[in-house]
């Protein structure tokens, strides 16, 4: 159960995400940048933070099964299965989006979306009622930091939010296996 702090931060994120701004904050695997994933202004602004190219991809966050299906026209079966068996964080790329800003969609029409490990996450996304954006919180190229501490003052104050630290004591410090699927059972390990 979350206390009454832990839902004023998630009120005082979901605010800011819905004006489309950005936030740092914890995921289940290391600290991330996000922004709501249908705002495309608010995505390029996440682009700009990090000093990438819009020609890289970025990571979503899902609350669950139910919000991917709403933005891929047609989940793999495999996807289903390897949801419902999965013990650790876990990205996988589905064909198809739609629904999304243009700028969080490869080149493909493909997009990788993850449903994080810990509650704070989860009720972050369910609250907003859209894909999260979830990059890694560095500078493109630079590091990627596996605590708070660790990350650039420059990504702190270039975001209009911040979660405490505390919040993101649950976080592995490791980025996700990424897993590229196909409509016909393809599979493809993009990281391990």
């Amino acid at each position: 159960m979350f206390t009454m702090t832990t839902d004023s931060v998630i009120s005082s994120a979901i605010d800011v995400l819905r004006k489309g701004g950005v936030i740092l904050y914890p995921t289940d695997t290391v600290w991330g940048i996000g922004c709501d994933a249908t705002n495309e202004a608010a995505v390029a602004r996440v682009f700009e933070i990090k000093r990438r190219s819009e020609a890289k991809s970025l990571v979503l966050l899902a609350s669950d099964l139910d919000m991917i299906a709403k933005h891929i026209r047609e989940i793999p079966q495999i996807a289903i299965d390897l949801v419902e068996v999965n013990d650790s964080p876990m990205t996988i790329i589905y064909p198809g989006a739609q629904y999304l800003a243009p700028n969080v969609v490869a080149k493909d029409g493909s997009v990788g979306i993850r449903i994080p490990m810990n509650d704070f996450c989860i009720s972050l996304v369910r609250k907003l009622r859209k894909p999260l954006v979830s990059t890694s919180a560095n500078i493109s190229g630079e590091p990627t930091p596996s605590s708070f501490e660790e990350i650039s003052p420059e990504i702190v104050s270039a975001v209009d939010y911040v979660v405490p630290a505390s919040l993101g004591r649950g976080a592995t410090g490791r980025a996700s296996q990424i897993i590229k699927l196909g409509l016909r059972g393809e599979v493809q390990i993009i990281r391990p």
